[in-house]
């Protein structure tokens, strides 16, 4: 399998991230995202906070930066998706970071900026 971006790889797979900022969107502190890799795809779970079910899927694009597709169930019943642009960094305690640029595409309207931080056992 050929891996172009192998340190998204190294950042990401089979690690977890909580919400550091997201002022406009609705994950927030208890919402856990859990990511997988596979060659320069990218796909992830999410729940928690007034997520009850997500998914996203995407690709490196570069060798710190991600775009994705995502889709989650509240658990006010709404069915809403959307799309970001994410760039990974590494906090000073060595942490994986991602920050997002991000947009609704149906459910509701609008979009933000948002950053994550992993989540070490």
């Amino acid at each position: 399998m050929d891996i172009r971006f192998p340190q998204i790889s190294e950042r990401l797979n089979n690690r977890k991230f909580a919400v550091a900022d997201n002022v406009s969107g609705l994950s927030d502190a208890r919402t856990v995202f859990h990511y997988q890799v596979e060659g320069d795809a990218i796909s992830s779970t999410y729940q928690g906070g007034h997520i009850r079910l997500g998914n996203q899927v995407g690709r490196a694009t570069g060798p710190d930066t991600i775009e994705l597709l995502f889709q989650c169930l509240t658990k006010e019943g709404e069915l809403l998706c959307g799309w970001s642009r994410g760039t990974l960094g590494v906090d000073h305690a060595g942490r994986t970071t991602l920050s997002f640029v991000w947009g609704w595409l149906s459910g509701v309207t609008g979009g933000g900026e948002s950053s994550y931080v992993e989540c070490v056992a």
